[in-house]
């Protein structure tokens, strides 16, 4: 899903050097086929913090009595599954171009 399975067939970069000697975890304009090891670990948290909210987001149902924490829950994992939608949407756009 986070490119755990690209990252250990291609055995990817970690990081990457330009032509300037600036240090880059993420590889723009390459197209989908082409990542670093730290884009792919980005994505993975990402991903792992949307499941973490659809998680909260479930758990907040078996607080029907106390409405105050179950609202909590329920606007904590709704916001993290944005977040993560938000900025793995981002990362893709930035990397299409």
């Amino acid at each position: 899903m986070g490119g755990g399975i690209y990252d250990i067939i291609e055995r990817p970069l970690p990081i990457g050097i330009t032509r300037g000697g600036r240090v880059i975890t993420f590889y723009p304009y390459g197209g989908i086929n082409e990542q670093l090891l730290g884009e792919s670990l980005l994505v993975m948290m990402l991903y792992g913090l949307g499941v973490v909210g659809l998680i909260l987001t479930y758990q907040s149902t078996k607080f029907a009595y106390r409405p105050r924490q179950a609202y909590i829950l329920l606007l904590i994992g709704i916001c993290l599954v944005m977040l993560s939608y938000i900025f793995i949407e981002l990362s893709l756009r930035q990397k299409i171009g």
